[in-house]
């Protein structure tokens, strides 16, 4: 394998080794926390400690901030190698310098988020997070698969990572609201969510199979993906 393989390699291994398993905590906490809610609103004592909504809040929000990091490093190496295969400085040099600063105001618009107390400013700050993950998103050298876009990694990932920039954002008024409005709507999006990550799962796993070694590229890409056919290599001649 060659280093841009091993560099591709670098956005799976990270949702293997951190992200997934950093969902299933997240989830468990989650499930922790409504028991121990309705086991109190039935008059009960729950066995299950206070902290754990606490847990859950803090290993959420860190969930967020993962989720928006390895999309925006899912895209970061098909567009860099787009980048760097047709020269792009070359050619359109205010493009490249576009996709850097995309990729810093998302960023800082995401660390924004985490900071700021007025609903006002978490809607600001959210929906630039959003808007600049569909941005970058939008750029030459992203694999959409858009024909089948049920079926997306791309649009999958990127579906819930808005749905966990919004999670994000109206935390403070899930703790402020009495009528629990906000926190149905909380609820209910996760659940999607957690959907949507078994998908990224599936289709992860997919796109893994399909993507060629770098070496491999040149025949790979000549193949009819529509027929299911490769060329024929010529048999060698005998010596």
């Amino acid at each position: 394998m060659e280093i841009v393989d091993f560099l591709g390699l670098i956005h799976p291994a990270i949702a293997v080794i951190f992200v997934f398993p950093l969902i299933g905590i997240v989830v468990n906490f989650a499930w922790q926390t409504r028991q121990r809610r309705l086991q109190t609103l039935a008059g009960g004592k729950s066995k299950i400690p206070p902290v754990v909504g606490k847990e859950h809040k803090q290993l959420g929000e860190w969930l967020t901030g993962a989720i928006v990091g390895l999309v925006l490093l899912g895209l970061a190496y098909p567009i860099g190698k787009n980048i760097l295969h047709n020269q792009l400085w070359n050619k359109s040099a205010f493009q490249v310098v576009f996709i850097v600063l995309m990729f810093v105001l998302t960023i800082t618009a995401l660390v924004l988020l985490y900071q700021a107390k007025q609903r006002l400013w978490r809607a600001i700050f959210a929906t630039l997070t959003g808007a600049g993950l569909i941005i970058i998103g939008c750029q030459d050298g992203v694999f959409r698969r858009t024909n089948e876009w049920y079926w997306s990694h791309y649009y999958i990932g990127i579906a819930a990572a808005l749905l966990m920039i919004f999670s994000l954002a109206i935390v403070q008024d899930i703790y402020q609201d009495r009528s629990n409005r906000w926190r149905t709507v909380h609820t209910i999006l996760n659940c999607i969510a957690l959907l949507l990550f078994i998908g990224q799962g599936m289709t992860g796993t997919r796109d893994l199979l399909e993507i060629p070694l770098s070496w491999q590229e040149p025949y790979i890409y000549q193949c009819d993906v529509v027929n299911k056919t490769c060329l024929t290599p010529n048999p060698q001649v005998p010596k």
